[in-house]
């Protein structure tokens, strides 16, 4: 707390002294919506170190067993998504409204800048019949589309798992894969790299597909809306941790000016 004391008034002067514009223009729009995260967020932290109660009406991380979700300073994890117990979420990763991510059983693990969509699930079984970790782990870049069910597998980079997509327990999806919409998998199914499939029961539709790229772009993008939307919402987190790094770069837009 002796720093956040000493930071904060400096922080507080340069933000209003004068007005707002006289720190941000339109162009620092970005910068502008991290100091005023910083302050409020602050303010949270400041409350809370002084005994009092911060209430919500929404839980999105929820710890189970002693185990707490960590989730990476710039990862979204929206209001209404539900993350329990032992689930990892790093850089740029997501989880959108109604998603849930249960690291009940085993954990879970979300690679960079991977999305799990609107009302997906993604959880764990305690153990497979196979005698193989129950873990469930999705790599970077990959996206779980809407609707869709992961269950104690393993999804690798750059794959686009398409909305209503069914994965159950002990599947192994290689990079580069492709599941269109409603496609339902056998439990245990090993996809290769660079294929695409569909239907019920899930069959493969194409091999040799390159949609690496478009894989990866498609959740590049969906990062950069998830920006925005984390922005917008405020449950106490960790932007007031961060205050000596935006002062700094509010004395860089200043000598811009």
């Amino acid at each position: 707390m002796s720093s956040l004391r000493r930071i904060l008034p400096t922080l507080t002067r340069r933000t209003f002294a004068g007005g707002p514009s006289e720190l941000i223009g339109p162009s620092d729009r970005s910068s502008g919506h991290k100091l005023g995260k910083a302050l409020r967020e602050t303010g949270v932290a400041a409350k809370i170190a002084g005994g009092d109660e911060v209430f919500s009406i929404r839980r999105p991380l929820m710890s189970l067993l002693g185990s707490k979700p960590y989730v990476a300073n710039d990862a979204f994890v929206a209001p209404s998504a539900t993350v329990v117990g032992t689930a990892f979420i790093v850089d740029g990763s997501s989880v959108w409204y109604n998603a849930v991510v249960k690291g009940d059983c085993e954990e879970v693990k979300l690679g960079l800048k991977t999305a799990i969509q609107d009302r997906a699930v993604v959880n764990t079984v305690p153990k497979l019949e196979t005698g193989f970790p129950a873990e469930c782990t999705i790599g970077n870049w990959s996206v779980v589309g809407v609707n869709s069910v992961v269950t104690s597998s393993r999804i690798g980079d750059c794959c686009y798992i398409g909305e209503g997509s069914v994965v159950p327990a002990g599947c192994i999806i290689e990079d580069g894969v492709t599941l269109e919409a409603g496609t339902v998998l056998a439990a245990g199914s090993y996809l290769k790299s660079d294929t695409r499939w569909g239907g019920n029961p899930g069959a493969l539709m194409e091999e040799g597909i390159d949609v690496r790229d478009e894989n990866k772009d498609r959740a590049e993008q969906i990062a950069l809306i998830a920006e925005d939307h984390m922005e917008e919402f405020l449950p106490y987190g960790n932007a007031y941790k961060h205050l000596e790094e935006t002062v700094e770069e509010g004395e860089q837009i200043e000598g811009a000016k």
